[in-house]
């Protein structure tokens, strides 16, 4: 696992005049302005527990210890988690209560630390992971929608073993209908490259839990396969089987979208559309990879957030 070996960051540094997020604002969130994230300088927090529906390799038999954090720099109109990632919902957190918690997740058994959307608090995280460094033995994954910047990377990379981002559109003008961020794909792959490079190829230990290593996760959206398909060619051209492809079959339809200009998603993917996606991608030739099977878009994907851990 990495070593953590980085200078400990100056958060209010990187919070004075934020640029964590490639959006790069410049708002000074020690002053308790809010970024695009939605977030001033303090940690928030909407759950810390052990989470049982990530990839098989992350959450085993005994579960993946996840921490939601609030906020996001994105802010997808479909999002599952709206509830907190507008950073309107979120308990505050010292480093010192957020160090105690990734023990605490430890205690119960984790098989790692999953952080959550935690691009937008990467100084303060970091300073966590090296306050629970010394009792601290499983590996920490990345959990991000694979919109970061080369600044939050260079801050989480010396702490993180397993990268774990989205890659969501290939195509410009959905990244900008959907996320307001027609500079998605460019942005997300430099950061996937940086990822690439600082984890390596995927390893696991004795009980097929990964250790280290990229996973991508990319969530197929109604009406949309042919971009689907378009990210699955870039993923495997580029990586082969050095990374793992995780496609995702459980959007979840959320209320007003209709209203907000995407009345095309106010649907759940078909069987139909999934399979062709997945088939697009055994016939490529992806070996290391993921698949959903069965009716996935239910609620129990959507964690309660109440502060459970926290």
């Amino acid at each position: 696992m990495n070593s953590f070996t980085a200078n400990e960051p100056d958060a209010s540094e990187f919070y004075r005049d934020c640029r964590l997020c490639p959006r790069r604002c410049g708002v000074d969130r020690t002053a308790g302005e809010t970024g695009v994230c939605g977030e001033n300088s303090v940690i928030h927090a909407a759950r810390a527990a052990l989470h049982f529906w990530e990839e098989p390799c992350i959450s085993g038999r005994e579960g993946s210890g996840a921490v939601f954090f609030s906020g996001c720099a994105l802010g997808c109109v479909y999002c599952q988690n709206r509830e907190i990632s507008d950073g309107s919902f979120g308990r505050a957190l010292s480093v010192e209560r957020l160090a105690e918690i990734f023990l605490e997740l430890q205690g119960k058994g984790a098989n790692n630390i999953n952080l959550v959307t935690p691009d937008h608090f990467a100084p303060s995280v970091v300073r966590s992971l090296r306050l629970a460094k010394p009792k601290l033995h499983i590996p920490v994954i990345c959990n991000c929608s694979g919109y970061m910047s080369e600044e939050a990377f260079r801050l989480l990379s010396p702490c993180v073993d397993v990268w774990l981002p989205d890659l969501k559109y290939y195509d410009p003008k959905m990244a900008e209908k959907y996320s307001h961020a027609p500079d998605y794909f460019g942005t997300a792959a430099a950061a996937l490259k940086l990822m690439y490079e600082s984890a390596g190829d995927p390893a696991f230990d004795g009980r097929g839990m990964i250790t280290r290593g990229v996973i991508v996760r990319h969530l197929v959206l109604p009406g949309h396969c042919e971009d689907s398909k378009k990210i699955i060619h870039y993923l495997y051209d580029t990586y082969k089987d050095h990374i793992y492809i995780s496609i995702m079959n459980q959007f979840t339809p959320m209320p007003g979208l209709s209203e907000t200009g995407s009345p095309e998603l106010a649907r759940k993917l078909t069987a139909r559309e999934y399979d062709s996606v997945v088939d697009y991608a055994i016939g490529l030739g992806v070996e290391n990879g993921f698949i959903q099977e069965g009716e996935t878009a239910e609620d129990s994907f959507i964690p309660p957030f109440d502060y459970d851990g926290l």
